[in-house]
């Protein structure tokens, strides 16, 4: 094993504010499990999963409770004991609406509530790859740096060859540190679950992308990994934004230029993991523990005591808030997730999932209003986009319900990264532009599919 600097370096890209002293240096804590928890059906990208319970049941911890609805999906397991009060619709942090799993985990005065629930513990050494693969699928394993793309899935590429099994430890969005924190103390395990996804993928060789603003996760990662065999490197990138995108950082690490979608990276034989989700996959594989728990960054101005909090999937906003001390100062913008790629969130009862990275909380020192203002064609959004777009040209062609116009300009290419909002000195909501333009391309794809199955199901 060894550390190698990267020789590539894609166009485009910011330098935003990364703040992440507030909690880089917090050692993870485990938050006591909350009274109340919201469980949502939709913790990953595809379709979410089929609810198996009802009001009044009983569930055990790592009780499955909902199961995976298709080939893009994945389960869903109870986080803790308790029994269900309800199953509802609820809030999710990008603002949709889910089947949530509202479970009470106070039993009342002489109840006994059901045993932690595991599955047998694997040997990875002498397991088979489809013994391990089934283990992942069946353990809700996703991924857990944002997109949450069922991770089982993209470690079983039909007919292709993984050739580089990319380990994304960039971490480049402001104020979070769940990774960071994820690779000093818990190399140990990022490393087996490595050595597990090399036994499933064939065998590989691995990169390890970690931003050289990280000193001390490189110099943990290259003790856990110092004796691993094969072909494995440490990549050290430059800080920069947005490195943690998983077309991007192909590029960086092995100079391969990503797939245009819908393809993936597999296409250019590459298969990328976040740091979370390999250790997710090692406690999974030899401890027979389910995906219901991660770690969050809790921070921002505004937050009494930073934190990166070791919580159950389904913990309320406001509790993680509770944990951390409350707010110091009045929080003038909550954000789910990262300022650059994070969505403004008004409600605190909306509740963690497997990809709740971060929620930050920001006072009106870091936040101001402004009015978006036209365009004066400067070209600093098209320096900035690292996808090659003119954010300029689509951004005109959305206000003018123009869509087909911001299609043929290949608005659906774009990442939403956030890289040209945030270089625009006239503060046009540039990504939201790109987002609603996206949608409404979705939305007319999905009714012209509905009306060709109707019209093959009438042609019966």
């Amino acid at each position: 094993m060894k550390t190698v600097k990267s020789h590539f370096r894609f166009k485009g890209g910011v330098h935003p504010d990364y703040n992440k002293e507030l909690a880089r240096d917090k050692p993870v804590e485990r938050m006591p499990v909350a009274a109340e928890l919201c469980v949502s059906m939709s913790q990953h990208l595809g379709a979410p999963a089929k609810c198996l319970v009802k009001p009044g049941d009983k569930v055990a911890k790592g009780q499955k409770i909902g199961e995976k609805n298709g080939f893009i999906s994945a389960s869903v397991f109870s986080p803790a004991a308790g029994t269900v009060k309800a199953v509802e619709k609820r809030l999710t942090p990008s603002g949709g609406m889910a089947d949530a799993v509202v479970i009470d985990t106070v039993p009342a005065e002489g109840e006994t509530l059901p045993e932690e629930i595991r599955f047998a513990p694997l040997d990875w050494k002498t397991a088979t790859r489809e013994e391990l693969l089934k283990r992942v699928e069946e353990a809700g394993i996703c991924g857990m740096g944002g997109a949450g793309f069922p991770t089982a899935v993209k470690l079983n590429p039909s007919g292709k060859r993984c050739e580089y099994l990319i380990i994304n430890g960039a971490e480049c969005e402001p104020y979070l540190t769940t990774d960071f924190r994820t690779m000093l103390e818990r190399a140990d395990r990022v490393r087996t679950g490595v050595e597990i996804m090399r036994k499933i993928l064939g065998e590989c060789a691995v990169r390890i992308a970690i931003e050289n603003n990280k000193p001390e996760a490189i110099a943990s990662v290259e003790k856990a990994f110092a004796d691993i065999a094969g072909n494995v490197e440490i990549v050290v990138l430059p800080t920069l934004y947005p490195h943690g995108s998983e077309k991007h950082q192909i590029y960086a690490t092995v100079g391969r230029v990503g797939p245009e979608p819908p393809a993936l990276p597999i296409d250019v034989g590459c298969v990328v993991e976040n740091v979370g989700t390999a250790a997710a996959i090692a406690d999974a594989v030899e401890l027979g523990v389910p995906l219901t728990e991660r770690v969050t960054t809790v921070s921002g101005d505004a937050v009494a005591e930073p934190k990166n909090v070791l919580a159950p999937t389904g913990t309320k906003y406001r509790d993680l808030l509770a944990f951390c001390g409350g707010l110091k100062e009045p929080a003038a913008k909550a954000i789910s997730g990262g300022t650059m790629m994070g969505f403004a969130v008004s409600n605190l009862d909306i509740a963690t999932t497997k990809t709740t990275s971060g929620l930050l909380f920001l006072t009106k020192k870091r936040v101001f209003q402004y009015g978006s203002q036209p365009c004066i064609n400067c070209g600093r959004c098209l320096r900035a986009c690292p996808m090659n777009l003119n954010p300029s040209e689509i951004s005109k062609a959305v206000e003018s319900d123009d869509i087909k116009a911001a299609e043929a300009a290949h608005v659906m290419d774009c990442i939403e990264c956030g890289s040209c909002s945030f270089g625009c000195p006239s503060y046009r909501t540039l990504t939201q532009l790109c987002r609603r333009a996206k949608a409404s391309i979705r939305a007319r794809m999905a009714a012209e599919k509905a009306k060709a199955a109707e019209a093959a199901k009438a042609a019966k």
